[in-house]
């Protein structure tokens, strides 16, 4: 991983230096469920807001968004058309507000300066966040400042070739995409599955990463997107996903 992180961190950093200072830089980190992306994304902003500190005392530029805010609430799912179905294969692409998400990426991507002076400043902008234990999301819960001028975005369809979400990729700069095998993606899963309560048991967890969490990576694998950057996500601790 560290070799990979490294390259990343590297090609991020110089490309933002030329990045003109009313731009932001967008980057989209996608996967399969148990790639490891999520701790990718943190990792390489926490690196990149180093880099910063060490030449300057002001607020690192980079911030980790990931998508699981966008989940649907369980209220929402409930007014489905079907909504066991919605409920059981929550994770799918269609449990997501993909709209709603798209909506702030377009936000982000605006200009950071007012090219008419009487205009107001740059607001800061909220994304949601998602509670586990209350399984739902929580609204206007991550600031994006002004300041914010990384933003590495983290999901499972952000490279999927499938609207809203090939929109979404469209207003990004890089697409980076973290490949895993099924089999060690599923390993990983089960445990993070239990302890979130999502699953009883490590039988019922493997009864959910068959049923729904590999069958919508079998969707991101057979429907993705040409991207700048695939990584190879190892069997090691380093890879493994953020509880």
């Amino acid at each position: 991983m560290e070799e990979q992180v490294n390259r990343l961190v590297e090609n991020t950093w110089a490309k933002f230096q030329n990045t003109p200072p009313a731009e932001r830089l967008l980057i989209a980190i996608s996967g399969i469920p148990g790639s490891g992306k999520t701790t990718l994304a943190i990792t390489v902003a926490a690196r990149l807001n180093a880099l910063h500190a060490s030449q300057t005392s002001t607020s690192g530029p980079a911030v980790f968004l990931p998508m699981d805010g966008y989940h649907f609430s369980r209220k929402e799912l409930d007014a489905m058309p079907d909504p066991k179905l919605a409920h059981d294969r929550r994770g799918a692409a269609f449990t997501f507000d993909g709209e709603a998400f798209l909506k702030l990426v377009q936000q982000i991507r605006l200009p950071l300066i007012n090219s008419d002076p009487s205009s107001p400043p740059v607001p800061v902008l909220y994304a949601p966040s998602f509670d586990h234990a209350l399984k739902d999301p929580i609204y206007n819960d991550i600031p994006i400042p002004p300041t914010a001028r990384i933003i590495l975005f983290e999901g499972n369809y952000l490279s999927l070739n499938k609207s809203p979400w090939s929109d979404i990729a469209q207003l990004m700069d890089e697409l980076w995409f973290v490949n895993v095998s099924f089999e060690t993606a599923g390993a990983r899963l089960v445990p993070r599955h239990v302890k979130a309560g999502i699953a009883a048991n490590e039988e019922l967890a493997w009864k959910r990463v068959h049923e729904n969490d590999l069958v919508n990576g079998q969707e991101i694998m057979d429907s993705r997107l040409d991207v700048d950057d695939v990584l190879e996500s190892r069997e090691d601790e380093s890879w493994k996903p953020v509880e």
